[in-house]
Order: C-alpha cells, then structure tokens, then sequence
C-alpha cells in the first residue's frame, strides 16, 4: 500500500517496517501524570516529547535573535506549515490556507465576515443563520456576538441523541433548511459540525453541504475542530467554503495551532484575522501570520509531527483506524459492563465515543455531570467528561448520563477498565449524584 509525502506529493510506503514500539510511545508521553486514567483525549489533545523539544527550539530560535527570526525564519516557516496542511486537506491552493490559533478564531475571521454583510445591508435584517444545537459553545456565543447583534434571525438545528443512524441528522437539518426559509427570509450561512464536542457524533458533513447548496445557502462554514487527525479530510469533495480544524486536539501539535481553509472566491477575498496588526490588507493568510509580538512555535511544527507520524505503521491513517476500533472496543466493554447503551452506531464514533452510564447514578442535571467527573477524578483518578441528556417525557429509567471517552496512542485497556471498575464501585455503594450535592 502506499501514500503521499505531504510535504512534496511524492508516494512512500505506507508500511513501517520498523514501527514506534509500545515503550517508545510511553517514553513519547512520560510527561503526562502517570496516576490518572487520561480518557479525555478530545478537550486538550496531547503532544509527545518529541514535539515539545521542536517546539522549544524554535521558541530558543526566536529569544535567541528576535529580529533575524523575524526577518528571515517566522514567514517561510509558517508558509511550510501551510503547505502541509494543503495537501493533507487536498486543497487546490496554498492560498486557500491560513493558521490561526484555534477553532474559535477561525469562527471569528467567518462571523466577522458575515455579521459585516449585515451591517451593510448586503444582507437583510432577518436573514437566517443556521447553527447545530450541539454546536460547540464558544461558537455560539460567537454567532450570538457576531449574528444576532447585526439583525441576523439564528435557526438552531435540534439533532437527536441517542443518535440511531445519519439519516436522523438529515431529516432534522432538512427540516431547519425549510424553517430558515420561511417568510421570504434567505439562509445565508450554515455553521455544520464534521464531529460534534457534546455529545460526539460524525455528522454526515458532505450531505448537508449539498443540501445547503441545493437550497440556495451563501456560505457554509464546517467547523471541523475535532476532524484532522480523527477523520479522513477532503476539503474539495466537501464542498464547504469554509472549514477549520485544530491541529492540537487529534494531530499532536502543541497548543494552540489550527487552520482555516477559504476556498477561492472574489466574494470571499475580504476576509481579516480579528487582531489587526501590520499585515492587515495583505490577505488573510498573511495577516494570520503576524498578529502581533507573541509565541507562534506551536505553529511551526508540523514537519516533526509528519515525521513523528511516520514512524506508525500506516501513519496518521493506521493511528485514526486503531484509534476508531480501539475506542468502539472499550466502549462496548462498558456498555456491557453497566448494561446500558452506545450514543451512537459504531460508525458515527470517531476517535470518540459516547457510553451510557447506569441510570441508577441519578444525573438530573449538566452541574451534576460535573460534580461526578470531578468525584471520578479526585476519588478514582478517571479523567472523563460527561454529558447530560434531559429525560423524554414518558421515558421510564432513562439514561441521563453519557460518558464521552476518547482513544489515543497513549491509551491502553488498563485506563477504561478503571473507569468501569470506579462507576461499578459507585452502582455497588448505591451512589447518586444527590450525594455530591451534599
């Protein structure tokens, strides 16, 4: 089998045949607290020593000599990471990327854009903005800050969860497309998740682009914070145009590092990064380049993460189907340890996955899931977050309480069996959240 070089397109052997061993990969994160069960991959990412010492090059480069970093490194080097990216995302052209901080930044750069577009009347008071309910949050409150204060109507999409198939997800975004439509009103953008945060769901992205391109939606951003590294990316065959995803969360970067992919289009070339700075007029890739005096070597490499990449065998695509089948495996250990039930079908978990937790627990409420991840974590050094889904009118014994755990090359079996045992200690002890409040 074999694969594409990111940096320069040429092909190489997908298989290592000398490839990372388990001890390399736990010297890799000995810097992580050896005492906790870290299943909790999706809030902060991690990043292997390796790439700490990159990065801490590259911060000794510029404290070194600022000016000739500035001058002659910081451009070109960030120009690599671009690159990259381009090719890891088949993007047509290098242009089309830029790097930003995070998600939430590349939220910015969209929304300022939009909430422009009605200040000026281009778009009308009332026009409609479509939003995922399980949206992550700073994202909606960016969408409340940018959209709703400039006149633009919000349309929150309700998705099911449980979620039983993709096919859910298309009927409730159908039928948001028709509610943002009403009363003469147009969509001018789609904010779509690729996977979402709480709970963690693969959203069958490319569909609802078409279904937004088929309705007559402006723009459509895909807020992919969670994808690269986790799910397999092709900005093209999306067909967003927009698209952002973290490089620190799935793909060992250190934080914070993510990009925004802007596809070519004369209407979208006035686009600004939030922070004006000298570059300001020179393109959004370049005004993300500078925004200012400030650390920018979590940004700078990418170069040692591919070659960190390579030394697994299949690369990132054989660490995002391990990761897939690893964290479906422990998920359905769970579930059948506590006979409850999966959040979703296997298909639909990424590199996460969401496990019902026993109802006997009593979780009434998002304070309560916070409480428990806390006793979990002081009491049983579990490190999980926890979701909380309001009971259905009728429902009898719901489930309330879904673990969302995650699956990285650092896991092994040894952490999920400690949660299991923790919350089996809790249902043996007649444990309920009630306790906590106490």
């Amino acid at each position: 089998m074999a694969s594409v070089h990111p940096l320069n397109g040429t092909t190489t052997a997908a298989h290592n045949p000398n490839p990372i061993s388990p001890s390399e990969i736990q010297s890799e994160f000995s810097h992580h607290d050896s005492t906790i069960a870290r299943i909790n991959n999706g809030s902060f990412g991690c990043c292997p020593a390796s790439i700490i010492a990159a990065q801490q090059r590259h911060q000794l480069l510029f404290l070194r000599q600022p000016d000739a970093f500035y001058f002659n490194t910081l451009k070109p080097s960030i120009l690599q990471t671009r690159v990259l990216i381009q090719n890891l995302i088949k993007a047509d052209h290098v242009d089309e990327v830029s790097i930003v901080d995070n998600a939430t930044t590349a939220a910015a750069v969209v929304l300022q854009h939009t909430a422009r577009a009605f200040s000026s009347s281009v778009f009308q008071t009332g026009d409609a903005v479509l939003i995922l309910h399980y949206a992550y949050g700073a994202v909606k409150k960016s969408v409340e800050a940018y959209i709703s204060r400039t006149g633009g109507h919000v349309i929150e999409v309700r998705l099911p969860f449980p979620v039983k198939s993709s096919f859910e997800i298309v009927s409730e975004f159908e039928k948001a497309l028709q509610m943002g439509k009403a009363n003469g009103r147009k969509i001018r953008l789609a904010i779509i998740d690729h996977i979402t945060s709480m709970p963690s769901v693969i959203i069958p992205v490319k569909e609802l682009v078409r279904m937004c391109r088929d309705e007559g939606v402006d723009r459509i951003f895909v807020d992919g914070a969670h994808a690269i590294g986790n799910v397999e990316i092709d900005v093209k065959d999306i067909g967003a145009d927009f698209y952002t995803s973290n490089l620190h969360k799935w793909l060992f970067c250190p934080p914070s590092a993510a990009f925004l992919y802007c596809k070519m289009s004369d209407e979208l070339s006035d686009l600004h990064h939030p922070v004006v700075s000298h570059e300001y007029g020179n393109g959004l890739a370049m005004e993300s380049a500078w925004t200012g005096t400030r650390d920018y070597s979590a940004q700078l490499v990418l170069t040692e993460v591919m070659e960190f990449l390579s030394r697994f065998d299949g690369g990132i695509d054989g660490i995002m189907r391990k990761n897939h089948e690893n964290v479906v495996e422990m998920a359905k250990m769970l579930v059948e340890a506590w006979g409850t039930e999966l959040g979703t079908p296997p298909e639909m978990c990424s590199s996460m996955a969401m496990v019902g937790m026993p109802a006997c627990l009593d979780i009434k409420s998002s304070s309560d899931t916070l409480k428990l991840r806390k006793h979990l974590r002081e009491c049983f050094k579990v490190e999980v977050p926890i979701y909380y889904r309001a009971p259905l009118e009728g429902e009898v014994d719901p489930l309330t309480g879904y673990a969302r755990i995650s699956h990285q090359v650092y896991n092994v079996a040894d952490d999920y069996y400690r949660f299991r045992d923790a919350v089996n200690t809790l249902v043996k002890d007649g444990f309920t959240c009630a306790r906590l409040s106490k």
